[in-house]
């Protein structure tokens, strides 16, 4: 099968992998029929972290179930699945209380889980899923869904459940003014989600036309292009003189989470879904003088997908559009290539 393999930065490459086959019984074969490429795909792209060499890469994905191991039990053969953007066992301590990025058993796609056996990656043509009771999230009524509904629930699987979480984490609710920090597809969705949460003011932060359009909407009542000081000084004049009740940081990097915390008001809440790319330690002082409460950190997506997924089913929510390019696998390489240049919003890789 083909798969994408990252070789170092800016070195993507499709290549020629063996197909993948059930090695434990508690695993599934999943025929993927859309993966994409994520924002936080980018940072081993750009060689920011370690560089672990030539690897399968690609996290989230939608496809049918092919083949199933003996003791798999909540799926069968031709299920069409949403996989979170990790692997989870369902079982744990973690799991059940509904933190499935931190089960005991957490496996990564791209990885070895843990009896060493290798985990296809998302962006390829097929992928094993070990733990597949714990970890896909089954689809009822939807066999073969047409482009803006596989797109939808495409996004189930990360950066809706991402934006959702940021959204949770910083108390958004009926009433509540948001600031969304990032406009790329999490902050964007972090935009729908504090819509769909019942925000009654939300600003996001864009200096980009296609972006700002998305957002608005997807829901904010404005925009915000200034950064740093000027952004903070603009969004208290939005709000009549004063700062956000929740703030959303979807980026990762230290000037984003300064910005989010020069937002919030105090008393506020700061939800932070960015993943780390050496962005600064919280300023425990300024937490502690202005009673700010910051949560998040990985989306649990396994948990959020029901609730999530009801919605777009109703026709509720429309997240799958900010995939706004749609390439074939084998231009995966391109793909990378127009996310780093801010070319594309997110790319949606069809086999």
């Amino acid at each position: 099968m083909r798969a994408t393999i990252i070789h170092g930065p800016g070195d993507i490459k499709v290549e020629d992998r063996d197909y993948p086959t059930i090695k434990l019984p508690t695993d599934a074969v999943v025929k993927v029929t859309a993966s994409c490429v994520c924002g936080s795909d980018l940072w081993p792209y750009r060689g920011i972290g370690k560089n672990r060499g030539a690897r399968a890469i690609g996290h989230e994905f939608v496809g049918v179930v092919e083949e199933i191991g003996a003791e798999v039990t909540d799926l069968a053969v031709g299920d069409f699945v949403i996989a979170p953007f990790v692997d989870s066992c369902g079982k744990c301590p973690q799991c059940l209380n509904g933190v499935t990025v931190a089960c005991d058993h957490l496996t990564s796609w791209g990885g070895d889980d843990e009896n060493g056996h290798y985990v296809e990656g998302a962006q390829g043509e097929a992928v094993r899923v070990p733990q597949a009771d714990g970890t896909l999230r089954r689809v009822d009524g939807v066999t073969d869904p047409d482009q803006a509904l596989t797109a939808n629930l495409l996004t189930l699987s990360d950066v809706m459940s991402t934006g959702h979480h940021a959204a949770v984490s910083a108390q958004v609710g009926p009433g509540r003014t948001v600031v969304v920090v990032g406009d790329g597809a999490v902050g964007l969705c972090g935009v729908l989600a504090a819509k769909r949460l019942g925000a009654e003011r939300i600003i996001a932060m864009s200096r980009h036309e296609d972006r700002q359009t998305l957002a608005r909407e997807f829901g904010a009542t404005d925009i915000v292009a200034e950064r740093g000081d000027a952004g903070v000084e603009k969004v208290k004049e939005l709000l009549g003189g004063v700062l956000a009740d929740s703030v959303l940081e979807c980026v990762g990097t230290k000037e984003s989470m300064e910005q989010a915390l020069a937002s919030t008001r105090p008393g506020g809440n700061l939800g932070f879904v960015g993943v780390p790319a050496g962005g600064a330690e919280l300023p425990i002082g300024l937490l502690f003088s202005k009673n700010i409460t910051v949560g998040g950190g990985m989306a649990p997506a396994h948990t959020y997908i029901p609730e999530l997924l009801a919605d777009v089913l109703a026709g509720k929510i429309n997240p799958g559009r900010v995939f706004d390019v749609e390439m074939p696998l084998e231009d995966a390489a391109e793909a990378y290539k127009a996310m780093d240049e801010r070319r594309a919003i997110k790319v949606l890789l069809k086999p």
